[in-house]
């Protein structure tokens, strides 16, 4: 069986406070939960092969054209597709990263070279990154805001990078399925911006922002056509259901849900990195709807013998043992997170255990 090495394994850790995913803490908008529920009314239909009803209105929503765009079982899918695609031979990733950028391109043996970015620098790339692309690579993935950081690349850099990458012929695959959670997201996005780089193909999802990951729906942005028409022929032709095709399309209705949900997340991230702060637990600032922290106790399985599932990330190469993240969830929920925190690690005692932050000064 294939091993499960992300977050959200509530079927192996059964009635635990989920804190190792990230979605949206509102849950699904009630809209797009009966537009869902319309879909399955459906399912004697085979669904759009096109997902003409939601390209359309995203299309329309963004300022996009509708060919630029590609539809997916979940933005992993895609990931896959576009490797399968290439067939890219040489890949730059910077790490630590989401594994299935790494996964995707060992199924079609590409050599993979790792970027390796510190830790001081919120594990964002810097302008070293830049140095390391050459006419020897096929493929770079970047993720901003970063997973499993939360911290948000200087916009600036990741265009410099793109037109690096478009200079050189390099695919640039640009992950931002969490930039919905910033206050801003135009500021750092680089959408408006897939027209002029040919070579930029950008990762989005409705999976955490409209918490819906169970109907897996995520879509690509790019100019190139005959990227696109090669990922159509890699990918089966059924792979977004009607629910999700439905829900969807509901979902790009929600902005006033939208725009509270990022306002309780800034509020609760700040709550929780204070609370963070005084229990002497070492922290990385975020940007969105998750914290990365390090301990040197067993964290996972502390907080799991008693109730609270929270994700190890000492699978993500470049980060190692000790290193954990948390989701921002509702303030009842993350007070629970807090209070277990300060039972485990023997409570605020600041003298004893004095907090390690990187900070942004922005």
């Amino acid at each position: 069986m294939m091993k499960y090495g992300h977050g959200g394994d509530i079927y192996t850790y059964k009635n635990m406070l989920d804190f190792s995913v990230n979605i949206n803490p509102l849950g699904p908008p009630k809209r797009v939960t009966e537009a869902a529920k319309r879909g399955v009314a459906l399912m004697a239909a085979y669904p759009d092969s096109q997902c003409r009803k939601l390209r359309e209105k995203l299309a329309r929503k963004q300022n996009i054209p509708e060919d630029n765009y590609i539809f997916g079982n979940g933005a992993a899918e895609l990931i896959y597709t576009l490797v399968l695609a290439e067939r890219p031979e040489r890949a730059l990733i910077p790490v630590p990263a989401f594994s299935e950028y790494e996964q995707a391109l060992e199924t079609v043996g590409c050599e993979i070279i790792y970027h390796k970015t510190k830790e001081n620098n919120f594990f964002c790339i810097d302008e070293s990154f830049l140095d390391e692309l050459d006419e020897s690579l096929d493929i770079v993935f970047l993720c901003s805001p970063v997973n499993p950081s939360g911290h948000v690349i200087n916009k600036e850099l990741i265009q410099r990078t793109a037109e690096r990458c478009e200079d050189l012929g390099i695919r640039l695959v640009l992950d931002e399925c969490f930039v919905e959670f910033l206050p801003d997201p135009g500021k750092y996005s680089m959408i408006s911006e897939a027209d002029k780089y040919r070579q930029l193909f950008i990762l989005r999802a409705f999976t955490k922002i409209y918490a819906m990951p169970g109907l897996r729906l995520g879509y690509g942005i790019s100019s190139d056509s005959e990227l696109l028409e090669a990922m159509g022929r890699m990918r089966q032709p059924w792979s977004v259901s009607i629910p999700a095709q439905e829900a969807g399309a509901a979902a790009l209705d929600e902005d006033d849900y939208v725009v509270r949900a990022r306002q309780l997340v800034a509020d609760e991230r700040k709550y929780l990195e204070t609370e963070l702060h005084k229990a002497g637990i070492k922290f990385i600032s975020s940007d969105i709807n998750f914290i990365l922290l390090y301990a040197e106790l067993n964290l996972f399985d502390e907080m799991r013998d008693r109730g609270i599932l929270i994700r190890n990330c000492e699978n993500y190469r470049g980060l190692g043992k000790g290193w954990y993240r948390i989701a921002v969830r509702t303030h009842e929920e993350n007070s629970s997170l807090i209070n277990t925190l300060r039972a485990i690690v023997g409570g605020n005692n600041e003298d004893k255990n004095k907090t390690e932050r990187v900070e942004d000064d922005r």
